[in-house]
């Protein structure tokens, strides 16, 4: 069930503003073809705005919206080679879960054989073909959102967009919708656009992913290097759990922050410094590799790991992230080590630093 026609997706200095203040600020980005690509930010920070665009929900107050290649500002919703699928699934209640699969079809004149294979194919990918009898109300919510992605992919849109469509299942199963979702988007081809809160969503399913903060895209990039090398502090502290330190002073061969030193770095060419949870080491408060040390506030058991609270000279609380079965305990004074590389710098022009 290949899309023939998957396309990219570019936004070209796109602003929207509601009674004067801007939803989208001049945001420009673009979206490969055949791509899993994630919206990802806090409310109000503009991403389902940019999702309403590039569907032809809304139209920009300045900017362009391109849909492989093409300029489709302009063009309605109806019109456009995308399809968008609703945090509720929407599901026409009166109709069995083949006949919604099919309306779509229907309204855009595909009938008979053709039609009747492409439902099947539809049913067969989302795994919903022992229920394509069954009426959209004796179905889990996991399954009417199948029906909803089905409905759309069988249409086969260059662009599949999904406005937070995992957010209303419980936690069991949004982590097995992940996994289908990234399956459906490598089986299909077809570029997925997909706006979410959820970071750890985004980072599991995407091959890019844009984090936005009021308006404007802060850093997008694959989800390794966001998580990596966060270009700000809002990313930094907005993808995964993260200790950061500003107030930085220089320091004999490096600098000082909240009663640790990092050697190496100059205070003056950034604003703050990340250090990863999985990156500390516990050592003895003594050893010459310790930067700082620390009490043991609380060991929390995660099945892999030990989730270590820590709260250090200064008072600031840190968290460290060790494998199950190392020995430490409440109460505990520990020296806090890392090695250089895990040290990661916010550059100076960072301003969010300073918040």
């Amino acid at each position: 069930m290949g899309s023939p026609h998957a396309s990219s997706v570019e936004a070209v200095g796109l602003v929207r503003r509601f009674d004067g203040t801007a939803a989208l600020d001049r945001v420009s980005l673009r979206i490969p073809e055949n791509s899993f690509y994630c919206l990802l930010g806090p409310s109000g920070c503009g991403k389902t705005t940019l999702l309403r665009l590039i569907a032809g929900l809304d139209t920009p107050d300045e900017g362009r919206v391109l849909i492989g290649g093409r300029d489709h500002t302009a063009t309605p919703a109806h019109r456009r080679p995308t399809n968008l699928v609703f945090q509720s699934g929407a599901l026409f209640p009166h109709m069995s879960v083949r006949d919604n699969i099919d309306f779509g079809l229907r309204s855009a004149g595909v009938r008979g054989p053709r039609a009747r294979e492409r439902v099947e194919e539809s049913l067969e990918l989302v795994a919903m073909g022992e229920f394509a009898d069954r009426m959209p109300q004796t179905l889990s919510g996991g399954q009417r959102q199948r029906v909803a992605i089905a409905r759309s992919l069988v249409k086969r849109p260059d662009v599949l967009l999904l406005d937070e469509p995992l957010s209303a299942l419980d936690l069991s199963l949004q982590l097995h919708m992940r996994r289908e979702l990234k399956r459906w988007q490598q089986e299909t081809g077809t570029t997925f656009v997909c706006v979410t809160h959820n970071q750890a969503e985004a980072m599991e399913m995407a091959d890019e992913i844009a984090v936005m903060r009021a308006g404007r895209i802060e850093q997008a990039a694959a989800p390794e290097h966001l998580y990596e090398a966060p270009a700000t502090r809002f990313v930094a502290d907005f993808i995964g759990e993260n200790n950061v330190f500003t107030g930085l002073a220089a320091d004999r061969g490096g600098a000082r922050a909240d009663h640790v030193f990092f050697p190496g770095v100059d205070a003056d060419l950034v604003s703050a410094l990340a250090v990863r949870p999985e990156r500390i080491r516990l050592v003895d408060p003594g050893a010459p590799e310790s930067a700082g040390t620390a009490r043991v506030v609380t060991v929390g058991f995660t099945g892999r790991t030990l989730r270590i609270g820590l709260t250090n000279e200064s008072g600031r609380e840190l968290l460290a992230e060790l494998p199950a079965g190392t020995r430490v305990q409440a109460g505990d004074t520990v020296g806090l080590a890392f090695d250089p590389d895990a040290v990661v710098r916010i550059p100076a022009r960072d301003t969010e630093a300073a918040a």
